[in-house]
């Protein structure tokens, strides 16, 4: 259910809400949050939180200039998983300057901004995503180990499957949430779990997205497992990674008359993603560890297209009267809203272009092979600083080659991506 500002604060005279976290991310996508007394919520719709820019990853492009954040009142919901009595909501939000403009680093905003050029263009997106996660054992100090939750395989049942009860909890606790997810099952990698959302508009599928991560986190740790998403975790095994199905289609109420259009329309839009992947794999896949998974089992490291089961990076639907895509090379520690936003972009230059996909399993290009080259190209790239503001762009890139230094120094280097991401993604 969607709520207008006035009817939250009635909410929350009535079902003893005495929380508000205001939730964010940073420009890597990770989730962040304050929390305010309810009483304080008619004051914060108006005059906004702010927050320290500094001590945000990826907020120093604000230039010590302050920050504010303000609730979006549409994605308001109550978290299952805290106590009944004083209850807790949450609402994402957007970030403004103290004079009302938005914040460039804001990238919930730099979505919105590219739904509305799809929209000018005369197009409509829906994206959906499939996510996978894997379940660790903790050690008798509560502290997590390497140990898988369980050994089991792609679709098995219990007793292999141990993951069956917390995923259940999940798909529940979304659901209480608003949230519907499709399907869930046991994936091909040990303790390796998938959970799949039908698609929707492209800022609440990200939404959607995020509040996924927390659940499975939360879930997780109440049944006494850690649940990562780093997309490495295991070198002998399967990566988690993160598939984003989207289909496209002329903003006219889809008119019978138009409907001819849409097959050619969706295959452009993936020939434009398939051109300009290599200059934005920086957000898709944006640690070190990231391009561990890569080229693995059947993660994609060719920048091909099929619509048969495989590793490329575009899956063509294989029915002849569906149109939708599956790019497959993102992961679970991107940034959605920067991702989605560029997908967006990529396709729209596509269908404007009228490009063509190349043959079937046919192409020299590849992805790149570390977040270092990730980097260069994406530096280099004119379509990139097109659409991303050029401060935003110079702290990813800094951000990215601090990192790679990081690694690159690293005595053990597989230990230092465990302590750097195995905890924390």
């Amino acid at each position: 259910m969607v709520y207008s500002e006035n009817e939250i604060l009635q909410y929350i005279e009535e079902n003893d809400i005495k929380f508000v976290k205001l939730t964010f991310c940073d420009l890597h996508g990770r989730l962040k949050n304050i929390s305010i007394l309810s009483s304080e919520l008619a004051v914060t719709f108006e005059h906004g939180v702010r927050i320290a820019a500094k001590k945000v990853s990826g907020f120093e492009a604000a230039n010590g200039r302050d920050l504010y954040l303000f609730p979006d009142a549409k994605t308001m919901t109550v978290l299952p998983w805290r106590p009944q009595q004083g209850r807790v909501i949450r609402m994402f939000c957007f970030i403004r300057y103290k004079d009302g403009t938005p914040f460039e680093g804001d990238s919930r905003y730099f979505l919105k901004k590219a739904m509305k050029a799809a929209v000018n263009a005369g197009f409509c997106f829906r994206f959906g995503t499939s996510c996978e996660f894997m379940l660790f054992l903790n050690d008798e100090n509560g502290m997590p180990t390497k140990v898988p939750h369980d050994f089991a395989g792609y679709c098995d049942t219990a007793p292999d499957d141990k993951g069956e009860n917390i995923r259940r909890d999940v798909c529940l606790t979304l659901e209480q949430m608003g949230i519907q997810p499709v399907s869930s099952r046991h994936e091909s990698g040990c303790g390796q779990h998938e959970i799949d959302f039908n698609s929707s508009s492209a800022l609440k599928a990200a939404d959607t997205f995020l509040s996924f991560k927390s659940a499975v986190k939360s879930v997780a740790e109440v049944h006494g497992v850690h649940a990562s998403f780093m997309p490495k975790p295991l070198r002998s095994d399967c990566g988690n990674g993160m598939h984003i199905s989207f289909t496209v289609f002329p903003d006219s109420d889809f008119l019978e008359e138009r409907a001819s259009e849409c097959g050619d329309i969706v295959k452009s839009a993936a020939a434009g993603i398939m051109e300009r992947i290599r200059e934005f794999t920086l957000l898709t896949n944006s640690t070190v560890n990231s391009y561990a998974r890569l080229g693995e089992f059947t993660a994609p490291r060719d920048i091909i297209w099929s619509d048969e089961e495989g590793s490329q990076l575009i899956r063509m639907s294989p029915d002849s009267d569906e149109t939708s895509v599956e790019l497959r090379a993102a992961d679970c520690v991107c940034n959605p809203y920067l991702t989605l936003g560029m997908m967006i972009y990529s396709a729209l230059e596509g269908i404007d272009s009228g490009a063509l996909l190349p043959e079937k399993n046919c192409g020299t290009e590849r992805l790149p092979e570390t977040l270092e080259k990730a980097a260069d190209i994406a530096e280099k790239s004119d379509f990139l600083r097109k659409y991303i503001p050029e401060n935003i762009l110079e702290v990813l890139l800094r951000h990215s080659r601090e990192e790679w230094r990081e690694y690159s120094s690293a005595y053990d280097k597989e230990a230092f991506e465990d302590k750097k991401y195995f905890i924390s993604l």
